[in-house]
């Protein structure tokens, strides 16, 4: 998960980590995929979050560690710089907006580092 602070994830990306996660989950627990356990019930034994949800915490703690160094730091600009020529179909400030409006977060709450990590935490 090194550097998934940075990842713009595409769907079909996402699509792909989680199949590799499920397999790795139940090879962990012994599970054939014929057993037809849920998902959500072999993560419960090995103590494991999925991981988009691991992938959105950790851009929004990176977005919150961002927002509130100063604004003339090298880091936040380049946040804020805008490439000319082609682009990515999904950019990182894309994907941190859409995580932020699905857990209903501003960039106001990020100023409070504890209650910004308090608020990434909480599984909506």
């Amino acid at each position: 998960m090194h550097g998934s602070e940075t990842w713009p994830v595409k769907k079909e990306n996402m699509v792909a980590l989680q199949r590799a996660e499920m397999r790795m989950v139940r090879w962990m627990c012994g599970v054939k995929l014929k057993d037809r356990l849920p998902s959500t019930e072999l993560r419960q034994r090995l103590g494991v979050d999925d991981i988009a949800l691991i992938l959105q915490q950790n851009r929004l703690r990176w977005y919150g560690h961002v927002l509130r160094k100063d604004d003339d730091d090298w880091v936040k600009k380049c946040m804020e710089y805008a490439v000319e020529g082609s682009r990515p179909k999904r950019s990182w400030k894309e994907v941190v907006q859409e995580d932020c409006q699905v857990r209903k977060l501003n960039k106001e709450d990020a100023v409070d580092s504890c209650k910004w990590r308090k608020m990434i935490k909480e599984v909506r």
